[in-house]
C-alpha cells in the first residue's frame, strides 16, 4: 500500500466510535504536567526548568562501560532473563544499605523493587483504593501523583504547607472532620524531605505530631523519600519509617543518587500490605528490569557510592545558590519563592493577577519552560504559583532561563498595573535583607487556603 492510499490516523471524531468501550476510570484520568513537557527536554531551544531531571552527565561514561561489561561477563544470561518479582537479593542488600544511610534498618523480606518509586504510588492506590475512597495529602503535591489518584478514582483531600511542612493541626481538623461525614482515609502521602514542588521540609516537631495522629487513628502513611540524601544545608532529620515502622509505606529511588533511567525504586512495608503490593506488581509487569538490577548491584560493589552522591551534592548546591540569586535579581518584588535546604525544586508565588498556565504559553515562546501550579492540585488552586527545577541544566542556562521568565513576568505585572492604573515595583537587582524578605525566623505564618499564600520565605540565599 502506497503512502497516498494509507488511512489518514484516527482523529477526535473516529475516536468516538470507541467511546462506549472505555472503562469509567479513564473518564477521570488525568495527564502528567511533567510527562507533558518532557519533550521540551529534546529540544535545543529550550531551556526547560520544568521537569525533576537529575543531571545524568556527571555520571563517567568511562564508568558506565566498565560496569554494564562486568554485567556482560559475569551475569549476562541471568540479566537477560525475568527475575523473581520482589527483585534480586544482591539490589536488596544495595537498598538496605541507602537506607542505613538515612537511619534506617531494613530485612531483604521486607523490600520490594519496583519500577522507579512512581510504581510505589501506583501499587498503593491498586491494593489500597476502590473508587471513592480518600486520599490525604499536601498542598501542593507531588504532581506526578495527581494522574495516579485520579486513576484509581480517589476522593483526593488536600492539608495546606508552609515553610515547616504541611501543617498537623489542620491535618487533625480535616481528619476529624471526614470522620463525621462517615469518611476514613485509606492512606496519607507526603513527601518530608525537601518536598516537590514545594522545597519545604517536615519539621521534627511536625513528623512527631504526625505519627502521634496517625497511629492514634491507626491510619497508613505513605512516606515518599526521592531527595533525602540530596541535603545541601542544615541537620539531617529522621524518616518518619525510623520513628515508626507500623504505620508507613515507604518509598525509595535511585533515580536521584544514581540514574533514573535504571527504572528502579523500592518500598519498604508492613507485611500484609507487602504481599498484596507484591501480587499487584506481578499483574503489572512481572518484575523489574534484570539488566538494571544486576547494573545497580555491580554500581555498588564498584566503590563508594556515596562519593557520586556526595559529588552531585555540589554541583546541585551551586546549582540552587545561583537560581536563587538570579530570581533575586530579575523577578518582581511581587514574587516569592522558597528556600530549599536540599532536594531539586524552588516553587514561585507569583501575584494573584496571574496564571501561571498563561504564562507559560509566553514563556514557550522566550523558549523556556516550567511546570505550572495548578498541576500540584486536585482543586484549581495554584493557579499564580510555578515549580522550578535547578537540577537538570547548566548555571549558565538557569541564569538564562530565570531572566527569560522574570521578563516575561515582569510583562505580566507592568501590564495589570497600567489596566488598573496601580503602580507597581520594578524588579530588584539589589539583595534584599533577609527580614523583609520573608517571615522571620519563629513568626507564626497568616492564615491562608493556599501554600502560594504561606511560603514567603527569603529571598536571598544565605
Amino acid at each position: 500500500m502506497s503512502p497516498a492510499s494509507r488511512r489518514p490516523r484516527s482523529t477526535a471524531r473516529d475516536i468516538e466510535r470507541y467511546g462506549a468501550l472505555f472503562a469509567e476510570r479513564t473518564k477521570v484520568m488525568k495527564s502528567s504536567a511533567m510527562r507533558d513537557l518532557m519533550a521540551l527536554t529534546e529540544r535545543d531551544d529550550v531551556i526547560s526548568l520544568a521537569g525533576g531531571l537529575p543531571d545524568t552527565s556527571t555520571f563517567p561514561p568511562d564508568s558506565y562501560a566498565s560496569l554494564m561489561s562486568e554485567v556482560a561477563a559475569r551475569s549476562c544470561a541471568r540479566a537477560l532473563q525475568y527475575g523473581p518479582t520482589e527483585g534480586l537479593t544482591a539490589v536488596k542488600r544495595c537498598i538496605a544499605e541507602v537506607m542505613r544511610a538515612e537511619g534506617m534498618e531494613a530485612d531483604e523480606d521486607e523490600l520490594l523493587v519496583t519500577t522507579g518509586g512512581q510504581q510505589v504510588i501506583d501499587l498503593v492506590c491498586k491494593t489500597l483504593l476502590d473508587p471513592g475512597d480518600v486520599v490525604v495529602c499536601e498542598a501542593p503535591t507531588y504532581p506526578g501523583a495527581v494522574p495516579t489518584f485520579s486513576t484509581y478514582q480517589a476522593d483526593v483531600v488536600q492539608v495546606t504547607m508552609d515553610r515547616d511542612g504541611m501543617r498537623t493541626h489542620e491535618l487533625e481538623a480535616t481528619l476529624d472532620e471526614l470522620e463525621r461525614s462517615g469518611h476514613r482515609p485509606k492512606f496519607i502521602y507526603t513527601v518530608p524531605n525537601f518536598h516537590n514542588p514545594a522545597g519545604v521540609t517536615l519539621s521534627l516537631e511536625r513528623r512527631h505530631e504526625l505519627l502521634r495522629i496517625v497511629s492514634e487513628r491507626e491510619l497508613l502513611v505513605l512516606e515518599d523519600n526521592p531527595y533525602g540524601l540530596l541535603r545541601y544545608e542544615g541537620g539531617a532529620l529522621p524518616t518518619l519509617r525510623s520513628l515508626d515502622e507500623d504505620f508507613i509505606i515507604y518509598a525509595g529511588t535511585f533515580s536521584k543518587i544514581l540514574s533514573p533511567g535504571v527504572r528502579l525504586g523500592w518500598t519498604c512495608a508492613p507485611a500484609p500490605v507487602l504481599a498484596k503490593m507484591n501480587l499487584g506488581k506481578q499483574a503489572s509487569d512481572l518484575c523489574s528490569s534484570s539488566i538494571s538490577q544486576y547494573f545497580v548491584s555491580a554500581y555498588f560493589e564498584s566503590g563508594p557510592w556515596e562519593d557520586y552522591v556526595r559529588s552531585l551534592i555540589e554541583i546541585y548546591r551551586r546549582r540552587r545558590d545561583v537560581m536563587l540569586d538570579t530570581l533575586a535579581e530579575h523577578f518582581p518584588r511581587e514574587a516569592q519563592w522558597t528556600h530549599p535546604e536540599g532536594g531539586l525544586f524552588i516553587w514561585v508565588t507569583l501575584p494573584d493577577y496571574i496564571d501561571t498556565t498563561d504564562l507559560l504559553a509566553r514563556a514557550l515562546e522566550e523558549h523556556v519552560a516550567f511546570v505550572p501550579g495548578r498541576a500540584a492540585f486536585v482543586d484549581g488552586r495554584g493557579g499564580s504559583a510555578m515549580r522550578l527545577n535547578f537540577s537538570g541544566v547548566g548555571e549558565g542556562e538557569i541564569r538564562e532561563g530565570i531572566r527569560r521568565i522574570g521578563e516575561v513576568v515582569r510583562e505580566q505585572v507592568a501590564l495589570y498595573g497600567t489596566l488598573t492604573g496601580t503602580t507597581t515595583r520594578a524588579a530588584r537587582s539589589d539583595p534584599q535583607p533577609a527580614e523583609q524578605a520573608g517571615l522571620p525566623p519563629g513568626e507564626p505564618e497568616p492564615p491562608s487556603a493556599d501554600v502560594a499564600n504561606v511560603l514567603q520565605l527569603r529571598r536571598k540565599r544565605a
